[in-house]
């Protein structure tokens, strides 16, 4: 009996969303992109409309061939990689590299991979989203043009293997401008002064106050060197001080908002001294199910 093929990306993947749809459905991995612009060169023709030129992966040829097998008794196939702009190029990609065009081949995006949300997805599938696969497409030339001239100078000046593209060499920049400020600056000594206060009515309670003015003097208060600060403390020492007033406001604090990519790198590194490759390769293998207890793998977190 002809089954439907869903395409995912990863092995893992394939495991739980297939124990989710049943035997009606043969699940395969194309173990990431099967399609990319060549790595002997450019690989995007920047005088006609910077069109790209794709081959297909080195190491997918047996993947191709066996989603090509599965596509001619298939009655229908399901495209189910990742709802992001990678995953909707993924499954251009496969279309075009496949051949699958004599079946009917629709687009399936689930944020999460749990059972309730795959029959979801199942449930109302569409078509491939061109402004997403154009958008990574664009993303992907970008990073070719700038690092494929780019990267052979970090290889003469520095070391062999190193990658420039779109974000390093930005981030370069940022950082090369940020240095330069840094170095004319011109620094200027300044003293803050505080007092340490404790209140008569409650002896146990101590806080800190910020001097403010000077003789009446509103307006930020600059205290140029040691010699004045040190006048003002001993000013401040032989003199008494009063609450004028003391304002009580209401305050509401937020939780913090999801992570996305860049957030969870940074506190993965700050929290748990994880490295973004690291950090990745954990959150894809959250998403795409980890099993519980000897349970089933079951996804544990959402993808937005």
């Amino acid at each position: 009996m002809p089954k439907d093929l869903v395409i995912v990306e990863s092995p893992a993947k394939a495991r739980t969303v297939g124990r989710f749809l049943g035997s009606g459905y043969e699940v395969l991995a194309s173990m990431g992109h099967v399609r990319d612009l060549p790595s002997g060169n450019l690989g995007v023709d920047t005088e006609n409309s910077f069109e790209p030129t794709y081959v297909d992966v080195a190491g997918r040829e047996k993947v191709i061939r066996e989603i090509k097998k599965s596509a001619k008794t298939a009655d229908k196939i399901y495209l189910a990689t990742d709802p992001d702009r990678e995953g909707e190029a993924i499954s251009w990609h496969l279309l075009e590299s496949a051949g699958l065009t004599k079946k009917p081949v629709q687009r399936v995006v689930f944020h999460e991979i749990t059972k309730n949300a795959v029959a979801e997805a199942f449930a109302s599938p569409r078509e491939i989203d061109m402004r997403l696969v154009n958008a990574q497409q664009a993303r992907r030339i970008l990073d070719r043009i700038v690092g494929y001239r780019l990267s052979p100078v970090l290889w003469s000046k520095i070391k062999r293997g190193l990658s420039a593209g779109r974000v390093q060499s930005v981030a370069l920049r940022l950082i090369v401008d940020r240095e330069r400020e840094v170095e004319a600056f011109k620094p200027e000594e300044y003293w803050n002064i505080h007092a340490f206060l404790t209140s008569q009515a409650t002896p146990e309670t101590t806080f800190r106050a910020a001097l403010q003015a000077i003789e009446g003097k509103t307006g930020r208060v600059r205290v140029a060197n040691g010699e004045d600060a040190a006048k003002i403390v001993e000013d401040l020492k032989a003199g008494t001080f009063k609450v004028a007033s003391v304002e009580t406001k209401e305050s509401k604090s937020r939780p913090a908002a999801p992570f996305i990519t860049s957030t969870m790198q940074q506190e993965a590194a700050r929290r748990l001294g994880m490295t973004a490759e690291r950090a990745m390769r954990t959150a894809q293998a959250l998403y795409e199910g980890i099993a519980i207890d000897g349970d089933e793998p079951v996804g544990l977190i959402t993808y937005t």
